[in-house]
């Protein structure tokens, strides 16, 4: 499989654009970028670049914690075996093992800084969540990791004197020559298109849950840093296996919020429109069964019922200890007048984490000299098929790290020579028309949710591909001035390699479910599908 798309989203020419120099370039402003940051050394100028503020990143929404063995009960062992469970043969058991076993220090260091963990009397309060054996979660504000861990590590990054941040500056393509990653091409309303060479470049870019009509996702996670890396020539690796959330509050017509996994690790149950709850009739582990398993039951029930979504119920719990442990969701629902000690949630799975992308090794390092990735941005495999709750901001804390040391060490040991190179990509003929751009991407989401959403099959996967196809020959060939152009040439770029790799692996494994090949097939699919531009 090959397809055309251009190297270079927009025209730019070395005489006409402003440049910048910087020892470090840091792409992304969530978790795994900061982290990144951190770790360059402080003899090296360090520039972070965000397409909006650094509040707004998949990071500072999670809810549910980090998973770490922080506790004399639990063991490394275990938290190993329940991520090699969850994610299945595709996970990388040296790298499961690398970052469970680091995980305890970058927790602590996260503390260091100011992070303020939720505490009992014993320290920590540790709890539960789908396919953990052990109370390993560490969480802070009751539902609000993300956002008490961003505030924290913000406030590192903005008092380090060697680094800079430029918020609301969209990435548009990574430059590059025959020695590898050379810096980027970025834009913002201020000074629109600027050069920024960079001796090393790390992706920190966070998922493309965007490219799905029902998502947890922030409206900035459009799948920028894949597209980006394809571009440049880096291998892309497992792009059919979204994770979908099983629990995302399902109000027409609002938002869709994220109903955090903690709940049904503090007993939640899932119940349908007649109040039966459901999950033993699918799963012996009931509630806490992996998302993969969640989200498909949910799915077969609400076909069953009749119903466009079941429902999330504590009222069996104790309303006092709810209302502290999730402060959040207990607002978020209120707006709705659903009071989540009393009433049922209504709830239905949505696109949630991306397993898949930019190829990395142990160290974070792309298969683009210069160019090195982590987080969500990237396929590591930590998660393999399916990724297990909460270690997804363990992820971004360790490759984040690792990333950050290596390309410090890789810039220390390059010579101050800056100076500009002359790549330029000369301007496209105009379009002859004006396209809706808000109408595709609507059309691209509702596919995408569509034919590749919970469950895929072949019929539905050709149409998809026939759509995407269709709509890339004209859209790809556009040079378009803004980002709401470059997002959706991005989001394309994606959820075509997202189709492919889906219509490819015949089997199911994980969270990608073929309901024609319904079973895993560790014979012929024990293995990655990748992706490098031209190479496919």
């Amino acid at each position: 499989m090959a397809f055309w798309i251009p190297r270079y989203l927009a025209a730019f020419h070395p005489k006409k654009v402003p440049h910048f120099f910087t020892d470090v370039l840091v792409i992304g402003g969530g978790l795994a970028g900061l982290r990144a940051a951190l770790a360059v050394d402080p003899k090296l100028a360090t520039l972070v670049v965000t397409k909006d503020s650094l509040q707004q990143s998949n990071s500072a929404y999670a809810q549910g914690g980090i998973a770490a063995v922080l506790d004399s009960e639990d063991r490394f062992e275990d938290h190993v075996a329940d991520t090699l469970e969850a994610g299945g043969p595709l996970c990388d058991r040296a790298v499961v093992e690398h970052v469970v076993r680091e995980a305890p220090l970058r927790i602590h260091e996260l503390i260091e800084w100011g992070t303020r963990f939720d505490r009992s009397e014993k320290g920590l309060a540790l709890s539960r969540e789908g396919g953990h054996g052990h109370d390993r979660i560490a969480h802070a504000l009751g539902d609000a990791t993300g956002k008490e861990v961003i505030r924290a590590v913000v406030e590192r990054v903005r008092a380090a004197p060697n680094v800079d941040i430029w918020e609301y500056t969209f990435t548009v393509d990574l430059l590059t020559d025959d020695e590898g990653c050379r810096g980027a091409l970025v834009w913002n309303r201020q000074h629109g298109k600027t050069f920024i060479w960079a001796k090393q470049t790390i992706l920190a870019t966070g998922g493309a849950g965007q490219v799905y009509r029902e998502t947890t996702n922030p409206d900035v996670a459009t799948g920028d840093g894949m597209a980006l890396a394809y571009r440049a020539g880096a291998e892309l690796r497992d792009m059919e296996f979204m994770q979908f959330h099983p629990t995302v509050l399902y109000i027409a017509g609002s938002s869709r919020d994220l109903i955090t996994e903690a709940m049904r690790g503090e007993g939640a149950h899932l119940i349908d429109r007649f109040g039966h709850r459901f999950m033993p009739d699918y799963d012996p582990r009931g509630e806490l069964a992996p998302r993969d398993v969640v989200s498909w039951a949910i799915v077969s029930q609400m076909e069953k019922t009749r119903h466009p979504n079941v429902y999330l119920t504590l009222t069996h719990l104790d309303a006092d200890r709810i209302r502290a442990r999730f402060p959040g969701i207990a607002a978020i629902c209120a707006k709705f007048n659903i009071d989540i000690t009393r009433d049922r949630i209504p709830v239905r799975p949505g696109a949630h984490y991306m397993m898949g992308g930019v190829t990395v090794d142990l160290e974070g390092r792309t298969t683009v000299p210069g160019l090195w990735a982590a987080g969500e941005v990237t396929s590591s495999g930590l998660h393999g098929a399916n990724r297990l709750a909460s270690n997804s901001l363990l992820e971004a804390l360790v490759y984040g790290a690792h990333a950050g040391e290596g390309a410090s060490r890789a810039a220390l040991a390059t010579k101050d020579d800056f100076h500009a190179l002359p790549l330029e990509n000369p301007r496209s003929e105009p379009a002859r028309q004006t396209l809706d751009l808000g109408d595709i991407r609507n059309a691209l989401k509702a596919l995408m949710w569509r034919n590749m959403g919970v469950r895929r099959d072949a019929e539905g996967l050709a149409e998809a591909k026939e759509n995407i196809e269709q709509w890339c020959r004209y859209v790809l060939a556009q040079q378009f001035s803004r980002p709401s152009g470059w997002e959706l040439q991005n989001m394309l770029c994606v959820a075509r390699l997202m189709i492919h790799a889906a219509l490819a692996r015949q089997e199911t494994r994980g969270c990608h479910v073929r309901i024609d090949f319904p079973h895993r097939d560790d014979e012929h699919w024990n293995r990655h599908i990748t992706f490098r531009r031209g190479q496919e």
